[in-house]
């Protein structure tokens, strides 16, 4: 009987397809979930935040010898933490209303000049401001006080002198220029202005270091300087009590890189 020939197998040569397929497949997937990680909105969030809760629920954490039942909701604050936090909200209460009782007897020793438009004291995020008119103050162009205004800011000094906030006296002009050998421009104006109401409080007997002078010019109208009007009411002296104490500064600390310093020595030699 003759043997049946062998069928002899051809190679598949097309069998990199099925890897390929998986790959795309795979591939198609990934992008799936990185574009609904990026189009996540809040509703989802949410959802997935209450599924991991739900599923790390009554979870049993070993830390520090104890065993802590994790339970849903947020742990209370430990009780000197909360205290704390208690007597910090307190402090800011008990500020803010001496911040008030300081502004109401500022306003009964300038009620004269309240009346008249000449001073406004002003309550703000950061404390009292008090802003009065130059008029009363100086002569124009000039940094002396007039006589009629030193019993007035010698009595704001007396209220100030009994508290501790940090005082910034800011000097402010209109748009007109002034050149004179005292004052080449508004800017020098208005830094002696602020300097000289400074000088005064400490003569009254605040203490210098809660003194701070800043003069403006006309960098910081309220008003436009179009009118007469608006001018006057740019011209002023501002008495701001910050209810903030000032921060300590801290030094930023960085670590250069060896670049940073060859750069830096390259600019020491130009």
């Amino acid at each position: 009987m003759a043997r049946k020939k062998k069928v002899e197998e051809r190679e598949n040569h097309e069998r990199w397809l099925v890897s390929y397929a998986d790959f795309i497949t795979l591939l198609f997937a990934f992008f799936v979930v990185m574009y609904a990680l990026s189009s996540i909105n809040e509703g989802k969030y949410r959802i997935l935040s209450e599924s991991l809760n739900s599923a790390f629920r009554n979870v049993t954490d070993r830390s520090a010898g104890q065993i802590m039942l994790m339970t849903e909701g947020a742990p209370p604050l430990p009780a000197p933490v909360a205290k704390a936090e208690k007597a910090v909200d307190e402090g800011k209460l008990r500020q803010r209303e001496k911040m008030r009782n300081m502004a109401r007897e500022i306003m009964k020793v300038l009620a004269p000049l309240v009346r008249q438009g000449k001073v406004r004291v002003l309550e703000t995020s950061r404390g009292v401001s008090i802003e009065i008119n130059d008029s009363i103050l100086f002569a124009p162009g000039q940094a002396r006080l007039e006589p009629r205004s030193i019993a007035a800011l010698q009595a704001v000094a007396q209220v100030l002198a009994d508290s501790n906030f940090p005082i910034t006296i800011e000097g402010h002009t209109d748009n007109i220029p002034i050149s004179t050998p005292q004052f080449p421009s508004n800017w020098e104006l208005s830094a002696v202005r602020a300097t000289t109401v400074l000088r005064l409080f400490v003569d009254s007997g605040v203490s210098p270091d809660r003194l701070t002078a800043i003069g403006y010019g006309e960098q910081r109208a309220v008003e436009s300087n179009d009118s007469v009007e608006g001018r006057a009411r740019n011209r002023r002296v501002t008495i701001l009590i910050d209810s903030f104490a000032p921060e300590m500064p801290a030094e930023v600390v960085t670590e250069l890189k060896p670049e940073d310093e060859a750069e830096a020595g390259a600019v020491r030699s130009d």
